[in-house]
């Protein structure tokens, strides 16, 4: 993470110096920049470097906006992928519906809640995530959306003890705690709990 155009360039000089001592090449044409403001592709040792307003990291996707309401869009569409791929497994009749339940929230639910210890969870995503552990259900069940059946029937049959929503709260807040608790300071308990310069006017 760098602050400015130079210390970017010494950081991809100083990855390309350890490379070179492992013997391995660092290809800057597949090195992507991404920043907060607006910027133009960089040039290092006459290779130009690409600017991306977004890519994947660590399985999460990361926007040059920060915004987060595409990254829970692409978690729930995996999600539905893995809830279709259970499919097979939840139409066995040989299987009892709690651990049909129970099989849903240790394979579908954990991919969509995939780092949503930093989502920023706004109305409109909150619905999507609503809508999306009723789609489950309702698959689970095999209750078409024509069928004239109210959402509260599906979760008094179901009887989750947390819903989804309630699962990623309670993932939020233990990265809270475990932020809150660590005796050094690191750069997520500074974002966190850091305090701006000078003050505000009386009134």
């Amino acid at each position: 993470m760098a602050e400015s155009k130079e210390e970017l360039k010494s950081f991809l000089m100083k990855v390309k110096e350890e490379c070179g001592k492992a013997g391995l090449k660092l290809n800057i044409q597949k090195t992507k920049i991404i920043a907060s403001g607006p910027t133009t592709s960089r040039q290092i040792d006459g290779e130009t470097m690409e600017t991306v307003i977004d890519f994947i990291l660590g399985g999460s996707k990361i926007t040059a906006d920060g915004d987060c309401s595409h990254e829970i869009k692409r978690c729930l569409l995996l999600g539905r992928k893995a809830m279709t791929n259970l499919d097979s497994t939840l139409k066995s009749r040989d299987i009892t519906l709690l651990t049909k339940v129970c099989l849903v929230k240790a394979v579908v639910f954990p991919v969509v809640m995939y780092g949503c210890e930093s989502w920023t969870i706004k109305k409109a995503e909150l619905q999507r995530i609503d809508a999306f552990e009723l789609w489950c259900w309702r698959r689970l069940l095999r209750v078409p959306w024509t069928a004239r059946r109210s959402n509260q029937s599906l979760l008094k049959e179901i009887s989750p003890e947390y819903s989804l929503e309630g699962m990623m709260l309670t993932l939020k807040l233990q990265s809270f705690c475990h932020l809150i608790l660590q005796i050094t300071d690191s750069l997520e308990k500074t974002l966190m709990l850091g305090k701006t310069e000078g003050g505000r006017r009386r009134g």
